[in-house]
Parts: C-alpha cells; sequence; structure tokens
C-alpha cells in the first residue's frame, strides 16, 4: 500500500473511531436521562426488551450500510423481512428441519440481492427504482402465497430461541454480534472493505484502478439481502408467524440507522459501529418516548428531523465549509 493511501485512509479511521465514541456517549446521556425520567426505563424486563427491539433493526442498518457506502440505497429490506417470515413458517409447518428452513431463506435473500445487482449492472435501473419494485412485489408475493392470512409456526423450540438469553442478554442481541463482528472484519480489514468505499467514491476511476465495479455493487446487494432474509428469520422466531406484511416501514428505520451512524447518503463513508449504535439510539428514543407517553406520531418527527440534520451537516463536510 501507498504513502499516500496510508495518509488518506488514517484520519478516515480516526474520524470513524472519533464518530463512534459520540455516539456512544449519546447513548449513555440518553439512558441515563431517560432512567431519571422514569424508573420504569432501568428494569431490567425493559432493558431486554430494548436490546430485543433495536438488534433487528441494527443487523438490517448494516446491510444498509454496505449499499450506502457504494452510492446505492436498497428500500426492499423490511419487504425481504416480511417475506422470510413466510418461508421459515411454511416450511416449518411442513415438516422440514429447521435448520433447513432458515438455510433456505437465507438462500432466498441472496437471490433478491442478486437481482438487485443483475437489475443494476445489467439493466442499468437506479437502485431507488428496482428496490422499490421489489418492495412492492414481495408484498404482493407473500400475500398471494399466504391468502393474505398470518401462518402460525407450530415449532415451540423455533419460537423460544428469539425469547431466551444466554448469560443473561437476549439471545437477538448475541445475533447483532454474531453479524457485527465479521462485518467489520469485512469493511475495515479486507481488500472487498475497501473495494466498496472505492466504488462509493468515484466509481469510475475505481474501474480504471483494476477494482471489478459489478462485482463489487452485485456483493454489496446480496450482504444487504441476507443480512435482511437473516433478520426475517429472527422476526418469525420473535413473532411465532410469517406474515408478509411485517416489517413495514423497517427499510427507513434501518436507513435512518445507517445515517444516525454517520453513513453518508453521498457513498464512500460509513462504519459497522456507527449503524449498530444508530440502531440502539433510535431504539431508545422509541422505548423512552413510549414510557414517557410522548405521542408515537413524534417519535417519526424526531427521526425525520435527526436525518435532516446529519445529511445537512455532511453535505456541508464534504464541501468543507
Amino acid at each position: 500500500m501507498s504513502t499516500e493511501t496510508l495518509t488518506v485512509e488514517k484520519p478516515k479511521r480516526n474520524y470513524n473511531v472519533l464518530f463512534g465514541l459520540t455516539l456512544l456517549a449519546l447513548l449513555v446521556l440518553l439512558w441515563i436521562a431517560l432512567s431519571l425520567a422514569t424508573p420504569s426505563f432501568a428494569s431490567s424486563t425493559n432493558i431486554t426488551n430494548l436490546l430485543r427491539q433495536g438488534s433487528m433493526i441494527a443487523i438490517l442498518a448494516v446491510g444498509q450500510t454496505f449499499v450506502i457506502i457504494t452510492g446505492g440505497i436498497d428500500l426492499s429490506v423490511g419487504a425481504i423481512v416480511g417475506f422470510c417470515t413466510v418461508i421459515p413458517a411454511m416450511m416449518i409447518n411442513a415438516g422440514w428441519p429447521v435448520w433447513l428452513a432458515v438455510l433456505a431463506t437465507l438462500c432466498v435473500g441472496l437471490a433478491i440481492g442478486v437481482f438487485h445487482g443483475f437489475g443494476i449492472v445489467k439493466m442499468g435501473l437506479p437502485p431507488f427504482i428496482i428496490t422499490l419494485a421489489t418492495l412492492t412485489s414481495l408484498r404482493g408475493i407473500g400475500l398471494l402465497m399466504t391468502g393474505g392470512s398470518s401462518i402460525s409456526i407450530n415449532n415451540d423450540a423455533f419460537q423460544e430461541f428469539s425469547r431466551n438469553s444466554f448469560l443473561g442478554v437476549p439471545n437477538l442481541f448475541w445475533m447483532v454480534i454474531l453479524v457485527g463482528v465479521p462485518a467489520y472484519i469485512f469493511l475495515h480489514h479486507s481488500r472487498w472493505g475497501r473495494y466498496l468505499f472505492s466504488v462509493g467514491s468515484n466509481a469510475e476511476a475505481s474501474r480504471l484502478s483494476g477494482v471489478n465495479v459489478s462485482r463489487t455493487i452485485y456483493m454489496a446487494y446480496t450482504l444487504s439481502g441476507l443480512c435482511a432474509a437473516f433478520v426475517g428469520v429472527l422476526l418469525a422466531s420473535r413473532i411465532g408467524i410469517g406474515n408478509p406484511t411485517q416489517a413495514e416501514g423497517w427499510e427507513l428505520q434501518a436507513i435512518a440507522s445507517s445515517v444516525i451512524g454517520g453513513t453518508s447518503l453521498f457513498g464512500a463513508i460509513g462504519s459497522v459501529h456507527g449503524p449498530l449504535l444508530g440502531a440502539f439510539i433510535l431504539a431508545t428514543i422509541n422505548n423512552g418516548a413510549n414510557l414517557l407517553n410522548v405521542n408515537s406520531f413524534w417519535q417519526r418527527v424526531i427521526t425525520g428531523a435527526l436525518i435532516i440534520i446529519i445529511v445537512y451537516f455532511d453535505g456541508l463536510r464534504r464541501r468543507g465549509k
């Protein structure tokens, strides 16, 4: 690696660490403030629920981050989650082993990601359009498969997984660690991760430098689809049903978590730890607002305002102001 590359990467890495520490401090301050505002916030039951609430959006945000770093967007992740609650429900109820149902569901997520890559690379469609089309189509396909009704999952062990804990920590939060650690190594310590940043910064310059831009785009959307399918399995386990209308609006929460976590919607800037912290900051705000009996509509207003503020300052930083 050249001296120039080292000089560019070191400040970016320092910025990510500093921003991550800032987010962590903000999350701690929120927890302290809410603990003082309402005693029920710090109860073990509520903290456990909070970790479960934030975990699935956190995993979704990691997959979304890979796509946003390349300068793209994936609006279909919420629909993939809902659709991927139906597949394990139908397979488990048909007598298939749980592990096979989970594997098949993950393969569906991979296939959807490959389809998005094909639409963008080969058909020349904008990411917004192809993923929006998938969002609409998957909801419809799922409703056709289920006849418009929910499918109850007849497997106690499958449902118990999401409700149990290990070492006092909810299993769903352990799944965040399971996804987060390899995702961090992939994004920040592998050449594939560097390719994502490179494509997001300048796709044409990356191509001229020998980066396979098409394969990198395929990789980003495939990882996003895989994360969404995994969340679909976890959601099916938690609610005990398969229903394609589940996870409505989760794509916006995933994007918000990623942006709050420091990922630039202009591409080429992002991390893994940022979106994870961003997801739990959003979960904390929503949880605290519910405990304080704040109108749920205000929660959406706060989320939207946070996105506008962060994107605005990101634009200023990019223009060097």
